[in-house]
């Protein structure tokens, strides 16, 4: 079955070698960074997380929001689902690939990460992280790979994946709480310090996971020529509209907390986040551009003459994802490092190399979620 990932026209020939050279593109900053060390990004001292940390949590929240599909369609017997259920598990794969690959690029030293396995600690969150990441891959591969090997035979997939689907359930919501647990367990940073941080990430994981599947749905309906039917389409975009009310309410929810109640410690992270701190106002305009694109995004998903429209929808989605992506990642994470414990403001922009690398981390991802999505519809083609 896996000479079906290899099999395509010229065009797809031609998308493989894309992603191909940005991804060896990549990697050559990357061994530039082995060679340096973390010196050649932005971070520092007093930021000591970026953009490689704000891409792990947000390809966590992408991987855990296969459950949103796998629940209605094994629970609920939505079989509509049916179609696109593959899909769902093989992008949950690549976005643990991704998470795991930022992670391994934020050490610097690429041979720590075995310490974890050689100096194993209940009392580590980064150990537990790994368990569920490695955990939630080595499941969603297995019950992928069973669905479509049932679907090319034309035979129900074995009885004992049921009990893995069961397992996967709450093990995708695992990842990502485990994830907010390792910010809001930080005490020492006020940002982060809160019990609504895992409901927070769950309602955006939900939000931009069938955002994506959504997009890669409409794209796959134009280049493919596969239609997973207008009901599986509107279910989806009813998935994306409802979870965002509630991301949108968890943060109106923390805003009016901090504020009402005036705690220094949490008023002057948020402060910086939405209005600046001592004339540094970049952030404040990331911030608003993330809570204006949700909130439009909204606004228009539940419209009913933009909802009939497929690009009008495939454009607010594309900008959810943004907003998402902003919100979850460098607003996140700079708003829990700045102000410092000094009260200052320490400016963190991403270096070109440390931009190249993400790039290629990104093409990587691309590449493995290109070769499993056309295995998976070679077989649905049945040729």
């Amino acid at each position: 079955m896996i000479e079906k990932a290899l099999s395509g026209g010229k065009s797809y020939w031609l998308w493989l070698l894309f992603l191909c050279g940005v991804t060896v593109y990549g990697m050559i900053f990357y061994i530039q960074q082995l060679i340096y060390g973390l010196g050649i990004t932005g971070m520092g001292r007093d930021v000591s997380w970026g953009l490689y940390i704000a891409n792990f949590t947000f390809f966590v929240g992408v991987a855990a929001s296969a459950v949103m599909l796998v629940i209605p369609y094994y629970l609920h017997r939505v079989k509509e689902y049916g179609k696109i259920i593959i899909l769902a598990e093989f992008c949950a794969v690549a976005s643990v690939f991704l998470a795991i690959a930022f992670v391994f690029v934020d050490l610097g030293k690429p041979e720590r990460i075995f310490n974890i396995i050689l100096y194993p600690s209940l009392n580590s969150l980064l150990f537990w992280d790994m368990i569920v990441l490695t955990g939630y891959l080595i499941l969603n591969l297995i019950l992928g790979w069973c669905g479509l090997e049932a679907e090319k035979k034309e035979i129900e997939p074995p009885s004992w994946t049921k009990v893995l689907i069961y397992i996967s359930i709450p093990w995708a919501i695992s990842i990502h709480t485990v994830t907010a647990f390792i910010y809001c367990g930080l005490f020492a940073r006020p940002f982060w310090f809160s019990a609504l941080l895992a409901p927070r990430f769950l309602a955006s994981a939900f939000t931009s996971g069938p955002a994506i599947l959504l997009i890669l749905c409409i794209l796959l309906k134009g280049f493919r020529g596969f239609n997973p039917g207008i009901d599986v389409l509107e279910n989806l975009k009813k998935t994306v509209s409802y979870a965002l009310s509630v991301h949108i309410f968890f943060l109106l929810v923390e805003f009016f907390t901090v504020f009402y109640s005036d705690h220094p410690e949490h008023l002057k992270h948020f402060s910086y986040m939405l209005f600046g701190y001592k004339g540094h106002n970049g952030l404040a305009f990331l911030s608003w551009t993330s809570i204006v694109l949700s909130v439009f995004s909204f606004i228009f998903l539940i419209l009913k003459k933009v909802s009939e429209n497929p690009k009008a929808i495939f454009v607010t989605l594309l900008l959810l994802v943004f907003a998402i992506w902003l919100e979850k990642g460098l607003i996140l994470i700079l708003s829990g490092f700045n102000p410092t414990h000094e009260a200052e403001v320490v400016t963190y922009i991403p270096t070109f190399q440390e931009i190249s690398i993400t790039l290629g981390i990104w093409s990587l991802g691309a590449l493995i979620l290109t070769l499993l999505y056309n295995m998976a519809l070679n077989v649905k083609e049945k040729p």
